[in-house]
């Protein structure tokens, strides 16, 4: 029975760039590159499981190191500080349709205007679940970035006041 994947297939550009971590990989499963070769056009599925198993070990790499996330939409930013318990949200939302703050202008209007009654910003923690990484993945899915956590950090102390 096949195994589901627990995140999802690295893309082809993604696979190229880790060339060697996958051969490296094959070779922990004694698989050489003329069996691989082999393997992709006698046994496509099973090429297809291990290019699935390999991009969640990535995957897991990736997410495990993961403390911040930002996701952008046109009049809301979301700033995620994820530790070993919780996931910190501060929220801010632009209640004026004319400011895009994806945008460089919208964004300069954000930095001058935080005080602006238009800027709502709040602030949530809700626990991890039992499989962190999972809800990692479950947001960078909806959009958000992993990032080192500067702008989390500015609007902390802005929070903080």
């Amino acid at each position: 029975m096949k195994e589901f994947m627990k995140y999802a297939r690295l893309t082809k550009e993604q696979l190229e760039e880790m060339h060697q971590e996958f051969i490296n990989f094959l070779a922990t499963q004694s698989i050489t590159g003329d069996e691989w070769q082999k393997i992709k056009k006698d046994k496509p599925e099973t090429a297809e499981e291990e290019l699935d198993i390999f991009s969640d070990l990535v995957w897991e790499g990736v997410l495990n190191k993961v403390e911040y996330l930002e996701h952008f939409s046109p009049n809301q930013m979301f700033l995620f500080h994820i530790t070993t318990a919780t996931i910190e949200l501060i929220a801010v939302k632009i209640e004026n349709e004319a400011i895009d703050i994806t945008t460089r202008e919208g964004y300069q209007w954000l930095q001058t205007n935080l005080m602006d009654d238009a800027v709502n910003i709040y602030t949530s923690t809700r626990a991890i679940s039992d499989d962190r990484n999972k809800d990692i993945f479950a947001l960078i899915k909806q959009g958000a970035n992993i990032t080192q956590g500067a702008l989390y950090g500015y609007f902390k102390d802005v929070v903080k006041g």
